[in-house]
């Protein structure tokens, strides 16, 4: 009887915490359907009194710019900045691997790791800096480039590379292989789990960043669904419920994502923590 028990009660607190953790989230889907007045009168109500989809027409144009290119800009500046880190996070974690102990790029490799603890708020005036030298400031690649940087990613990959038996690189480099055939035609194929994890995990945390687009952006042409809510908060005030309707909408694909890869995800950072 004590098994039995045991297993129901630890089923009922797992229950409690996940509708603790899904409240706030099911709260604003509700409150893209409910009035402001509504919201103010009975916040705490579990269901709309009516269904309203009138607010989705109102959102339609934010801020100048349709609501359609938020999302054309979202899905383009998200998808380039996530093919860009995995390529570039994974070129530079292979190099520094194949050159550990090496003063320099052990160096590099500490600096890199750094960056996971610097905030993006600290980076504003260096960066605005240097787009505006380089002449991206506005521009789709500068946000693409500032959104590539990624601390974590390089880790993964990095803890994952360390993990290859040196006796598999020292075969290809005897059969002839360059470091290029041994990356892409070897190594890679190898870290596939890293690989799509690194991938989802870079599309989820490009896709909220609304920092980095603010900074380098110049007009709306270039804004995101994040961006565009901050606008659409500072046109609308309190009209809890344009906000949550356009939060919804930003939501929605990366949940959708996250449902779809979150094995692949769990399954990937096990395989990048294989050592320390």
């Amino acid at each position: 009887m004590t098994r039995p028990f045991a297993r129901i009660a630890a089923y009922a607190v797992a229950i409690t915490i996940s509708v603790a953790f899904l409240y706030p989230y099911w709260w604003m889907v509700l409150g893209a359907f409910r009035s402001t007045e509504a919201v103010m009168t009975a916040p705490l109500r579990p269901w709309p009194e009516t269904i309203d989809l009138s607010v989705f027409q109102s959102i339609a144009r934010v801020g100048g710019a349709p609501l359609w290119r938020y999302a054309a800009n979202s899905v383009l500046i998200t998808t380039a900045s996530t093919v860009l880190a995995v390529l570039v996070t994974a070129l530079g974690a292979y190099a520094i691997v194949r050159r550990r102990g090496h003063k320099v790029f052990d160096a590099l490799r500490y600096g890199f790791l750094v960056t996971i603890m610097y905030p993006y708020m600290l980076l504003v005036i260096p960066v605005y800096i240097v787009m505006y030298k380089l002449g991206l400031l506005g521009s789709y690649t500068g946000i693409v480039l500032f959104l590539a940087l990624g601390p974590i990613q390089f880790f993964l990959f990095e803890q994952f590379f360390r993990s290859i038996p040196n006796e598999v690189i020292e075969a290809a480099v005897i059969d002839g292989a360059g470091e290029g055939q041994i990356l892409f035609r070897i190594v890679m194929p190898m870290a596939a789990p890293v690989v799509a994890t690194v991938a989802v995990i870079t599309f989820l945390l490009n896709w909220a960043q609304w920092f980095p687009v603010m900074v380098v952006s110049r007009s709306p042409d270039t804004f995101t669904l994040p961006v565009a809510l901050l606008t659409i908060n500072g046109e609308l005030g309190t009209n809890f419920q344009g906000i949550m309707a356009l939060a919804v909408l930003t939501t929605i694909p990366v949940t959708v994502v996250f449902l779809l890869a979150q094995k692949r995800v769990m399954a990937g950072m096990a395989e990048g923590a294989v050592k320390g």
